[in-house]
């Protein structure tokens, strides 16, 4: 591990050398490159250390026929799901009313069905987050970045 933060050390400081448009712009396909990670992890219904979401639970409704949607197929469309940066950080989030959608499965909440209805308790589902394929993904990029 000593290795590792020697490399991040090393990362760092290259990365504060490069003019400030040049970090933006570094930046911004790295928060895209991450972007397309959490969504594929979020197609293939994972949360981003990689296991499995926990399934839909089964009701009398949804016995009669599958599912034919995946879960959160709009959320982690380009529309919803937002990469940005500036000259010093990047982040991957949720925004507008879909943030709060999100909120509540990343973190097992509670929450209405529909307004009016009942309140269920979602199970955890994460959505984003950072896990070993976020960080050599992160790693990997930054290395052909600066070496370009």
């Amino acid at each position: 591990m000593a290795e590792l933060s020697e490399v991040d050390a090393w990362l760092s400081a290259l990365v504060e050398n490069l003019q400030p448009a040049a970090r933006k712009k570094m930046l911004r396909e790295l928060a895209q490159e991450v972007r397309r990670n959490q969504q594929a992890n979020i197609r293939l219904q994972r949360d981003p250390d990689g296991n499995a979401f926990t399934p839909r639970k089964v009701t009398a409704r949804s016995r009669k026929g599958r599912i034919k949607r995946q879960m959160f197929s709009k959320l982690r469309t380009a529309k919803y799901l937002k990469a940005r940066a500036d000259s010093s950080t990047a982040t991957v989030e949720f925004i507008g009313q879909v943030q709060k959608v999100a909120r509540v499965h990343h973190y097992g909440l509670r929450d209405r069905v529909r307004p009016n209805g009942p309140t269920v308790k979602y199970d955890e589902r994460r959505l984003l987050g950072g896990g070993r394929t976020t960080l050599s993904l992160t790693r990997h990029f930054l290395l052909n970045a600066l070496s370009r």
